[in-house]
């Protein structure tokens, strides 16, 4: 009876350590497995990582591209707008020079005596000048607010145009 025990606990011994050398391989196994998935999964990762990063610095490039177009437009618009300021300016001050100009002419003590009129041409001449005068307040009043609403669109456009590309790229991104 003593022998048999002896070949049982053998044999217990000897599954329990076939059993360990198993479980030691399948344990490598899964190391190594798991190992070559972490490996993929930081592989992946760094991989997304760098698209992202392109995606976001070529988003950054796009949009200070479109705000220098923008500001070049604005500028292109208030250096426009300034000039025709300028030119109406110019204009009305040319015609007030001339108006003053008959004005002091009318009212020289040059002329004759038969021929001075002096209290009609003088009152026609200064009706003229004041005329002259509010037509040239008026155009320039009228260049200035052109050329204000100019620069507005000018500026209103510029910000809706890049939010409206957006759209459309995320309506093609959602598509694919």
């Amino acid at each position: 009876m003593m022998g048999e025990e002896k070949s049982l606990l053998t044999r217990i011994g000897d599954a329990v350590e076939a059993a360990k050398d198993k479980a030691q391989e399948v344990g490598a196994s899964l190391v190594k497995t798991a190992g070559v998935a972490a490996s993929g999964a930081t592989r992946k990762a760094g991989k997304t990582r760098t698209l992202v990063e392109k995606k976001a610095r070529a988003a950054t490039a796009r949009v200070k591209r479109r705000a220098r177009a923008v500001e070049a437009d604005a500028k292109k618009g208030l250096g426009k707008a300034k000039r025709t300021v300028k030119r109406k300016v110019k204009a009305a001050a040319a015609g007030t020079r001339k108006v003053a100009g008959r004005v002091e002419r009318a009212m020289s003590p040059k002329k004759p005596a038969a021929k001075r009129r002096t209290g009609t041409a003088g009152k026609v001449a200064v009706r003229k000048a004041g005329s002259a005068l509010k037509k040239g307040v008026a155009k320039v009043k009228t260049a200035t607010r052109k050329a204000g609403a100019a620069v507005t669109r000018a500026a209103k456009g510029a910000v809706k145009k890049p939010a409206r590309k957006r759209a459309k790229s995320v309506a093609k991104k959602r598509r694919a």
